[in-house]
């Protein structure tokens, strides 16, 4: 099948694009490079089956001429990370919200495939201490507050992506990823494994932002791939939103002792107030914990990869790359 990923050169386009082409799929991925590094599909470069373009979804004339070659898209790109939704929320909305129309649109033409990737931030401020299932509420913060302004333009992306289902017939699948971890990621944009780890190895104070309390699931990246791609020809799918994720539920406070003790490192493991971190009055998410049982229903998903191995893997990651 030919298949076209949007944000293909990020943390888990690469990997998406590794396992369709294991899968015998011909890939091609277009990526304007501005959060993902064509360094993450340089081994793919030689690869018969895999193409690349270095353009922007906003390039209609590329876009257009790549959705109307594929017979499927995986739609990943997207502005990503805490740290850059609050420091540039105006990009964070439009390349979110018009980008994703953009694909839509397209697609709708000849009725692609298309599997949408969303976030487990959807689930706004849900206090409960169950685990999120894909058909509750959802409560978001007020408009001041820039940090919400991803989670809403994630849930617009839903609802236009479910309307093109019902209205259009697009086959359409939304799947929300729970905290997603492996080798490649970086934290530079505020992903907390991969800067709990550098800091680690580095020697540096390992910076955990207020209490550390606050409960989070962590998922290897290969495994939610694998999940991803199997439901590409899931017609049970079609419509539906499904979490992709573990259930280990971990406190930052203990994962940042637990990366410690990995690395055997000496860092001191330091509190810092969210209005440090982020902005005044920044809120989080106290508990973010998926259902799994929609997705295990659909394809049979299973996360096998303890947390400890994922932050193993992120371990040897980032120690490859340090001077010997």
């Amino acid at each position: 099948m030919n298949i076209l990923i949007t944000g293909g050169a990020g943390f888990v386009g690469s990997h998406l694009s590794e396992e369709l082409l294991k899968r015998g799929h011909l890939v091609h991925i277009i990526d304007d490079l501005s959060t993902g590094s064509i360094k993450n599909v340089e081994h793919l470069k030689s690869h018969p089956r895999f193409r690349y373009a270095i353009a922007s979804i906003f390039d209609s004339g590329v876009l257009a001429e790549l959705v109307d070659w594929a017979e499927a898209v995986y739609h990943l790109a997207a502005a990503v990370g805490v740290r850059l939704i609050v420091e540039d929320p105006v990009r964070t909305i439009e390349t979110n919200v018009h980008g994703t129309e953009t694909v839509l649109k397209l697609a709708s033409k000849k009725k692609r495939r298309v599997i949408l990737t969303s976030t487990s931030e959807v689930y706004g401020k849900a206090s409960s201490r169950k685990a999120f299932r894909e058909d509750q509420d959802i409560i978001f913060g007020n408009t001041s507050k820039a940090r919400w302004s991803y989670a809403c333009s994630k849930a617009i992306d839903e609802f236009l992506a479910l309307a093109y289902w019902k209205q259009k017939g697009v086959p359409t699948t939304i799947v929300r990823l729970f905290n997603t971890v492996g080798p490649r990621q970086t934290g530079q944009y505020g992903m907390v494994i991969p800067n709990l780890v550098s800091q680690a190895l580095k020697g540096k104070p390992m910076t955990v932002f207020g209490t550390g309390r606050q409960t989070r699931c962590f998922a290897m990246v290969t495994e939610v791939v694998t999940a991803m791609a199997d439901l590409l020809e899931c017609k049970d799918a079609y419509g539906l939103v499904a979490n992709i994720g573990s259930n280990e539920e971990v406190s930052i406070l203990e994962l940042a002792r637990r990366i410690k003790t990995l690395t055997k490192s000496k860092s001191k493991i330091v509190l810092v107030p969210y209005d440090e971190a982020y902005e005044s009055g920044f809120e989080d998410m106290a508990h973010r914990v998926p259902d799994l049982g929609r997705i295990r229903g659909l394809i049979g998903y299973r996360h096998k990869t303890t947390l400890n191995e994922i932050i193993r893997s992120v371990i040897d990651y980032q120690r490859s790359f340090l001077p010997r």
